[in-house]
This record gives C-alpha cells, sequence and structure tokens, in this order.
C-alpha cells in the first residue's frame, strides 16, 4: 500500500494571483475605453487629496463582483492581491468602509442622472438594429433594518422584509437596458410607466423599440395607454380577472395547433378601457402534462389557459412564440443573484443600495458583452463558468528586458486557446455587431 505523506509548509514573499486571466477582461474594457468614460461622468467626490478616485473605487468594485465578491466584506480579498491591481493599473483597491462612504453619497437625483447616461453610453457600443425589451420585477429578501425595506410580495419569504426591483433586458443581446430598486411593499406596476420612459427616452435613446414584453403585474390599462400613445408594438400576459376569466369559458371558437394546444382570440375591454386583442392559448393537461398555465375552471379541469393581449396583427401561433422567448429573462435574473451579487450588496441607506445596484447593471453588461464577442459563447458560459475556465489562471509579475511582463502559469496545449482570446479582444472593433435574424 502507498504511504500518504503531507507536504512540508514553507511560506514566500512572492506576490500572485488566482485570477491572472483576468488580464483577458482588462484589455476587452481597454477596447471599450470605460476609463475614459468614467472619469467624464460626475461622480461622487472623495472628501479629501488623499481619497480615491471615484473611477478606481467603481472599477475595484466591479473588480470584486467579477472575482466572485457577493458582498462588501468579500472585496477585501482582492485588496491584498497585488498582481491583480497591477493588472488593472491600480495603486490600492478601496476597504469595506470606502465603499460604504462612496456609495452613501449617492441620491435620488444623482441615480437619475447618472446611471442612465451610463446604460446609453454602453448600448451605444452595440449596433443591432430594432430590439425587442422585456420588463419584469423580482424580489430581493432583506435581512436587517435598510431603507424601503419592508413587508410585501415574497413569495420565497414569506413575512420578511424586501425590496421590489424593476428591471428591463434587451432579448437579443442579453443585457440589462434599465433597473430601478423599489420598496418591497412596492406593487408589481406601481411606478412601471415612469420607469419605461426613463428605459426608452434615455437607457436606450440610440435604438429602435421593436417589441415590449411583459408579465402580468404590467397588466393595467394606464400602462397599455402609455405604451400605445408611444405607438409601441407589445404583448402583454394577461392578468385572469373574473369578467376575463368570464369571456374566455363562453368562448367557442378554437383552432387546433398541435396535439393538446388550442388557441383563439377576442375582443375585449374593461370597464373605461378600449377594446383590445387577446389571444387566448388552451392546453390538455392529458397531452401536455407539463404545460405552463392555469386552470381556471372547475368543470373543465383538464385544461390549462394562458392569455396576452397585443395589439400586432400577426398570426395567433407567431403572437404566442413571440412571446415565450421572454422566458430568458428569468435565466438573467438568476444569474445577477447567484454570480454577481445582486441580493446581498446592501447598505443603510436606499439610494446607496440602488446605486450599487445599478452598477451591477453595467458590471453584467461589460460580461456580456466579453463573453459574446471574446468567447462567442453568450448562451452558455455564465459569469462562474468563466471564472474557472478564463479567469482562474495562476500569474505573477516578473522584470524581463527592462519591462513588467505578466507571467501565467498554464499547460502547453491550452496557450494557443489563450492567445487566441488575446487575438480577438485586439480586433474587436469600436462598435459591436449583433445579428438580428
Amino acid at each position: 500500500f502507498t504511504i500518504m505523506v503531507n507536504l512540508p509548509i514553507e511560506y514566500s514573499d512572492k506576490s500572485v494571483t488566482p485570477f491572472g486571466g483576468m488580464s483577458l477582461l482588462k484589455r476587452f474594457i481597454d477596447k471599450i475605453k470605460v476609463d475614459d468614460f468614467l472619469e467624464g461622468l460626475p461622480l461622487p467626490q472623495p472628501g479629501s487629496n488623499r481619497g480615491y478616485a471615484p473611477s478606481d473605487i467603481v472599477k475595484s468594485f466591479w473588480l470584486g463582483i467579477w472575482t466572485g465578491a457577493s458582498r462588501y466584506i468579500h472585496c477585501d480579498w482582492v485588496r491584498y492581491d497585488k498582481v491583480l491591481q497591477e493588472i488593472f493599473c491600480l495603486e490600492q483597491m478601496p476597504s469595506q468602509s470606502t465603499y460604504s462612504r462612496f456609495f452613501g453619497k449617492f441620491n435620488d437625483k444623482l441615480n437619475t442622472n447618472l446611471f442612465p447616461q451610463m446604460q446609453n453610453w454602453f448600448l451605444e457600443k452595440v449596433d443591432i438594429g430594432s430590439v425587442t425589451i422585456d420588463f419584469d420585477s423580482t424580489v430581493i429578501t432583506r435581512y436587517g433594518e435598510q431603507d424601503g425595506s419592508s413587508k410585501g410580495y415574497n413569495p420565497n419569504k414569506r413575512g420578511r422584509n424586501s425590496h421590489h426591483p424593476l428591471m428591463a433586458f434587451i432579448s437579443q443581446t442579453r443585457m440589462v437596458a434599465n433597473a430601478w430598486l423599489r420598496p418591497g411593499a412596492t406593487g408589481a406596476s406601481s411606478n412601471c410607466i415612469n420607469f419605461m420612459e426613463e428605459t426608452f427616452e434615455h437607457c436606450l435613446q440610440s435604438k429602435q423599440i421593436g417589441l415590449v414584453r411583459a408579465d402580468s403585474g404590467f397588466y393595467t390599462e394606464d400602462i397599455l395607454e402609455y405604451l400605445e400613445s408611444k405607438k409601441r408594438n407589445y404583448i402583454i400576459a394577461v392578468r385572469m380577472y373574473p369578467n376575463i376569466k368570464s369571456e374566455i369559458y363562453t368562448h367557442k371558437e378554437w383552432v387546433s395547433l398541435a396535439k393538446g394546444i388550442e388557441l383563439s382570440e377576442m375582443y375585449f375591454s374593461h370597464i373605461n378601457g378600449k377594446p383590445r386583442r387577446y389571444i387566448i392559448i388552451r392546453k390538455k393537461v392529458e397531452d401536455r402534462p407539463n404545460s405552463s398555465g392555469k386552470t381556471l375552471f372547475e368543470d373543465l379541469p383538464g385544461y390549462r389557459y394562458s392569455c396576452y393581449v397585443s395589439n400586432m396583427d400577426l398570426p395567433l401561433d407567431q403572437i404566442w412564440n413571440m412571446y415565450n422567448t421572454r422566458a430568458d429573462c428569468e435565466n438573467r435574473i438568476k444569474e445577477l443573484k447567484q454570480d454577481f451579487g445582486l441580493e446581498n450588496f446592501c447598505l443603510k441607506d436606499f439610494w446607496a443600495t440602488e446605486a450599487s445596484f445599478r452598477l451591477i447593471m453595467v458590471a453584467y453588461n461589460i460580461i456580456s458583452l466579453f463573453r459574446h464577442f471574446a468567447l462567442q459563447s453568450h448562451k452558455t458560459s455564465t459569469m462562474n463558468t468563466l471564472r474557472v475556465h478564463c479567469f482562474a489562471l495562476g500569474a505573477w509579475t516578473a522584470n524581463h528586458a527592462n519591462r513588467k511582463v505578466l507571467k501565467l502559469a498554464l499547460p502547453v496545449k491550452k496557450r494557443q486557446w489563450l492567445d487566441g482570446l488575446f487575438s480577438k479582444i485586439g480586433a474587436t472593433p469600436d462598435v459591436f455587431t449583433y445579428s438580428n435574424a
């Protein structure tokens, strides 16, 4: 048998980083000129000449997120990674208290002026033509006493305080177009029109909006009238109010699309509302046991129903198929929570929390752009996958030929792959063109 012997332990003063692959991302953000843009923003300034440059605080915050931090205290990990700081040209990285002071200087007015400007600048680099915007909301459970956290709709932690943010996603690019933090007791559709206005007119002012999609939380007469006044095409899931259920129950004309799936349409108006086109989907549970939808009628237990309202004159099946791809935004929310610390970067002040919340969205968009054009793998490479396969490379710096170089610990057979990534980043254009086929 083999005798297991523990290796002896020795210590070294040599600076080594476990994130040498982050040099890929550093070259990418240099390519899109992130530094120049951050330095031109009206970010809160330090109170003394010895304070950190605001742009360095933002980059350090993003760097903490990209390397796995999900709380401010976790960002202290990279404070002691001198090689990583050299890669990103940072003399020193902020502490937890520095982040708290920095974000504490944000307020409602600054957030409203700053973050749409950041989103628009970033999205101007994306050439895609007409875009589909998905609106959604989510719940972030809070523990402790934070401004705006209160008891509201919270399906996973009932009775717990929470925030209830609004989010807008660009379907084709898997990016966040806009995001607001809201108090936990806020209703699903509360302040949605103002959010949509900011999204369309400021965050996406350089883009053509082809389609707006949203779940039933956005099904209100005011929102529908707003979208129609702006001449926006929309498909919105319908909340099954009793009068709508009654109309569906008496509906007799159905068209079979496939085994167990039938479609129909009706024109319906609420009190003081205008007639609109409603698309109804009925699925037979016997044939489609895993189908989505709701069982609406006790005397028709074998069917599940879904319903959508739209102002587009397209075939029923096409409208249904166009809405179905909206489910991908739930994956974006899940990744933001799991890999970008969306639920955990929280401060006592509401506007400070929202500032970090909205900066996380920009950090996410940078990664989304990076994995699409540098890795050409935007569908499968989550942030956690990127960390394991691209960023987690041991590295150190050394002086060679009178200049400092970064030494990456990588097997010979993988070096060509990494060189190829560096080449792709070097060859990326100033504007990133997405196929909208």
